[in-house]
């Protein structure tokens, strides 16, 4: 078993990923089975960094707020603004203290400088305007999508005025309310004034759609995406809004699987555009379904992931990250049986494996699963490990 392993394994670099795979995937997933760790970041970049230079790749998506990730993109592609008011509005979850991403933004910045847009690396969020404690208001989303088609269509042809919006949106703590989140009562998602809304939002993107034709001799190709970016943020908002105030057991399950819902259009959307780099929690990425616990209730849904590889078949391919230790969240050395303890016991300190050679190898007897002490850390399931393109494993996390 020892060797079958050793023979499946290889040093972390843009070309043993391609190697497992058959094709240059359009999307090229890397999860992380942990958030906060600089050490999985620098790794992610210097990936990005050898996929740029080596297979064409020019778009790196994130686990972040899709709609602060245009002040990133507008940063990286053309200077606007500067590093530190980048960092501070253009990611969500607090990602924009990290070393590691405010390296990913300035080498993007830095390789961008003086070269055609053409060539240009982009940079997108892919998740909805969404916090744990709760959703954004859908007015950022809803009111620029009216301006985008107010400002290149009659004025006739839109289903209401910017101040009907402005009215039935009212304040945005009114949508931003912490409490929302556990308790339905305190949501306004299904009061009239947001049932309205869903039928403006959704007026608006059918107009959208319908003055395609138009827009392409009006408009660029990203004015185009970002109007569509809008109509769907604003959406699928409302949407998320809507189940929020929803009072049945089947809330939170429909509110985690709406989430990935939004992630997938966005990274659908970030295909089209060209091959690019995916990273976020490998529950988002993986095309098994996705459990946890919240409020001691068990969920499970579709994840992003699973959503973009039954659109996208091949194109679509999941590298998983897996971890020894992270001893300053409390995670020691994992037990020798399990896939963790296997790889970790190999000499080096990280690499990328075969996963679905690694699943034949470990078949019979199959590893038992991981528990990790913190709940932070999610363990590889040996049961799934061939629904992964590959793993990454680093054996070590230091404190970042």
């Amino acid at each position: 078993m020892a060797t079958d392993i050793k023979d499946s394994v290889h040093a972390v670099e843009a070309a043993a990923v391609m190697g497992l795979l058959p094709a240059r995937p359009r999307l090229l997933a890397l999860g992380e089975p942990t958030h906060g760790e600089d050490t999985l970041l620098d790794l992610r970049n210097e990936l990005f960094r050898q996929l740029v230079e080596q297979e064409g790749y020019r778009t790196i998506a994130i686990e972040s707020d899709c709609m602060a990730g245009l002040v990133v993109d507008d940063y990286v592609t053309s200077g606007t603004g500067t590093l530190d008011e980048v960092m501070e509005h253009g990611f969500s979850h607090g990602w924009g203290t990290s070393a590691a991403n405010r390296e990913l933004v300035r080498w993007m910045r830095a390789y961008n400088d003086g070269r055609p847009a053409s060539e240009r690396l982009r940079f997108a969020g892919f998740d909805g305007p969404l916090e744990i404690t709760g959703a954004a208001s859908p007015r950022q989303a809803l009111t620029a999508l009216h301006g985008c088609l107010s400002a290149r269509v009659d004025a006739g042809l839109l289903p209401c005025t910017a101040e009907t919006l402005d009215r039935l949106l009212g304040t945005d703590d009114r949508w931003t309310r912490p409490a929302a989140m556990m308790d339905p009562a305190q949501s306004v998602g299904q009061s009239a004034e947001a049932g309205r809304l869903r039928l403006l939002a959704d007026d608006l993107v059918a107009l959208l759609d319908a003055q395609t034709p138009h827009l392409i001799t009006e408009t660029s190709p990203d004015d185009r995406d970002r109007a569509r970016l809008y109509g769907r943020t604003a959406t699928g908002l409302l949407r998320y809004h809507h189940w929020m105030a929803d009072a049945s057991p089947a809330r939170m399950t429909r509110l985690v699987g709406l989430r990935d819902q939004m992630m997938a259009h966005n990274l659908l959307a970030v295909a089209a555009r060209g091959p690019a780099l995916v990273h976020a929690h490998n529950s988002h990425l993986q095309r098994e379904k996705s459990t946890m616990r919240m409020g001691g209730m068990p969920l499970e849904w579709w994840s992003a992931g699973a959503l973009v590889s039954a659109q996208l078949g091949e194109e679509y391919a999941f590298v998983a990250t897996a971890l020894g230790t992270i001893r300053h969240q409390g995670v020691d050395a994992p037990p020798p049986d399990t896939v963790e303890g296997l790889l970790y016991a190999l000499p080096e300190d990280r690499y990328v494996i075969d996963a679905r050679r690694l699943a034949t190898a470990l078949d019979d007897p199959r590893p038992a699963p991981r528990v990790s002490p913190w709940f932070g850390y999610a363990p590889l399931d040996p049961a799934h490990l061939a629904d992964s393109d590959g793993i990454v494993f680093v054996k070590d996390v230091p404190q970042s």
